[in-house]
């Protein structure tokens, strides 16, 4: 894959927008974003408070709600050209007035809900393809996304799996995600619901992968589809299964506790970063800063 011009932000999320899909329950009262430093990075990266935001809502069962939250959010730190596309099935994604503001915005932005909506309305469409060829093309253009959104980023995409029984083999599911990256798996609300087990997990059947965990109001800035820094108040897990050893995943009948050795693990707050193709941690990862500054001690 060529090396992107532009930027992915994947963020945990703060509350559903509109499902858990771990208890079946739709949540319509807990409408509370991110932190807004976040969004204002969000708006810095994407060329500054003026810049064209296209919020997409088709992760959620209540898009008209999310897209108003949105659309006050943003204008709470003076951003105001902000529209929201409410696109529900992939008739709306191949509609040509959709695809003309695609083309024109400065950043677009998957609201959360269900991950498994985003890869089944814009799989293979040309509106997808619109926004992979400005990410690869343009070094100012934003691809952003939040909990779902942030989930459906990679190519392989965790779609199902409660953390309870994440241990458990055949308990998380995974498909095909959006695409942005190759060589990631992203979970989101990765501290409050207890999600170690089931990234570990999605890893270890996976690990030339890195999995990523966000927690809530925490995000990850990615540059050149390799360069990440930890963003927001929380913490970020990085999850490495490239040196594991052990691993009888792929010889126990579903249902059964998995065994896996050797799995690295790092713990990013705002500012640290991760290379994920070279695989080090950064203490420092800001543009300028983006090297490992621990000191050896002969």
């Amino acid at each position: 894959m060529m090396t992107p011009a532009g930027k992915l932000i994947s963020i945990g999320g703060a509350e559903d927008k509109g499902t858990d899909l771990e208890k079946g329950e739709i949540q319509r009262s807990n409408l509370n974003f991110f932190e807004l430093g976040i969004l204002r990075r969000i708006a810095e990266e994407a060329g500054g408070i003026n810049s064209k935001i296209e919020i997409i809502t088709t992760a959620s069962t209540i898009p008209y709600e999310v897209g108003e939250g949105y659309l006050d959010a943003f204008s709470k730190i003076n951003c105001h050209n902000v529209d929201v596309m409410h696109i529900r099935n992939r008739d709306d994604a191949n509609n040509d007035a959709y695809k003309q503001r695609i083309k024109k915005c400065d950043c677009v932005m998957f609201s959360g809900g269900n991950q498994l909506r985003l890869t089944a309305v814009f799989g293979g469409t040309d509106f997808l393809q619109i926004i992979k060829q400005r990410y690869q093309a343009e070094s100012e253009f934003i691809v952003a996304g939040t909990s779902a959104g942030a989930m459906a980023m990679s190519n392989t995409m965790i779609y199902e799996g409660n953390a309870a029984k994440a241990h458990l083999k055949g308990e998380v599911k995974i498909t095909t995600g959006l695409g942005f990256m190759d060589n990631v798996i992203i979970d989101s609300h990765f501290e409050k619901r207890g999600r170690f087990g089931r990234l570990a997990q999605a890893v270890a059947a996976n690990p030339g992968c890195i999995g990523v965990g966000l927690s809530e109001d925490t995000g990850m800035l990615i540059k050149e589809g390799n360069k990440m820094e930890a963003i927001g108040s929380g913490c970020v897990m990085i999850i490495d299964g490239h040196d594991i050893r052990h691993s009888n995943i792929a010889d126990i009948p579903d249902g059964n506790p998995i065994s896996v050795e050797c799995i690295k693990v790092h713990l990013c707050e705002k500012g640290n970063g991760y290379l994920v193709n070279e695989r080090i941690f950064l203490i420092e990862a800001q543009e300028g800063a983006l090297i490992d500054k621990r000191v050896e001690v002969e």
